[in-house]
């Protein structure tokens, strides 16, 4: 079983044949069945993602999708996860993997590198902007590098957890001065059924998931597009750092791009978009492109390059 990211040429009947294609998210995990380069099954089922789950409901989840999927005639797959930053990290997931594929060669990478490959780039630089936040990049020599993706408690910087993190902390500190809830306030309440801001405290250390608070970005973006200039300062402080994150990349491994933004906050906010295009041309990278694909299909273009490695 093969779990490192340091991969040979892919056989032609690893590209031609049946496997399967995993993308494991932080909220969701969608696989595909691809035979013969067509796709012959897709499902989708909660996370499996060890990082954000336990592992016993990670199992669970993984279950359910291969009984859809089906294992018969698969002899790879290949499964792209966040928190994957160790050689640790990958033969856990394997493990979880390997019983539904006997034999299979599983190769496990980084969900980055799925978000690069779907956008139909060898080379360059994956930015999520999803529930998290994270980096990634390959350079022609196979030379990879990485910034950020440590979590909600270490970073995330620009995700949706983070902005909706900055609306809670933007309404508590209108309560500390003493002014009442404005529009971008009154929004966070509305979405989190209070009517109190001094609720949002209990609220926050409660037993709400951190993709409950990644779904409460969207208020920033809607406060913003109606003219709230706090807003728009989260959304232009988003697209720095997000676009700092692709600079470190950039300059650890030589490249000015192209630099490809995927994940839900990343890929439907045209405004984040903008910033971070703005932040990174001031940094030399201008070729900037949006994810236009399920980053899950980035698995057949992994599949069929023999590059990948």
């Amino acid at each position: 079983m093969d779990i490192s990211a340091d991969l040979p040429p892919v056989p032609a009947s690893d590209a031609s044949g049946a496997f399967i294609g995993l993308d494991i998210g932080g909220s969701k995990t969608r696989g595909i069945k691809v035979v013969d380069g067509q796709v012959v099954a897709d499902h989708r089922v909660g996370s499996a993602n060890v990082q954000n789950t336990t592992r016993e409901d990670a199992a669970c989840q993984l279950a359910d999708l291969f009984a859809v999927l089906g294992a018969d005639g698969v002899s790879r797959v290949i499964a792209g996860s966040g928190g994957i930053d160790t050689e640790e990290d990958k033969r856990a997931l394997a493990g979880l993997i390997s019983p539904h594929v006997p034999g299979a060669r599983i190769s496990i990478v980084h969900d980055s590198w799925l978000i690069l490959a779907a956008g139909r780039a060898r080379t360059g630089i994956a930015v999520i902007a999803g529930t998290g936040s994270a980096a990634w990049g390959i350079n022609a020599d196979g030379v990879q590098a990485r910034a950020g993706g440590w979590g909600y408690l270490l970073g995330d910087e620009g995700s949706g957890y983070w902005f909706g993190r900055e609306a809670v902390r933007y309404s508590l500190r209108r309560m500390n001065q003493g002014q009442e809830p404005d529009a971008l306030s009154r929004a966070v309440l509305e979405r989190c059924g209070l009517q109190d801001p001094n609720d949002l405290i209990r609220l926050f250390h409660g037993d709400k998931g951190r993709h409950y608070w990644a779904s409460l970005g969207s208020v920033v973006f809607d406060a913003a597009a109606a003219g709230h200039q706090a807003a728009a300062a989260m959304i232009e402080q988003g697209g720095t750092d997000l676009a700092a994150l692709a600079a470190e990349v950039a300059g650890q491994l030589g490249l000015t791009g192209p630099v490809i933004i995927g994940g839900g906050v990343g890929e439907n906010q045209p405004a984040l978009q903008d910033a971070f295009r703005r932040h990174l041309a001031a940094a030399g990278c201008t070729d900037v492109r949006v994810l236009d694909a399920d980053p899950v299909f980035g698995t057949l273009f992994l599949a069929e390059d023999p590059a990948f490695a």
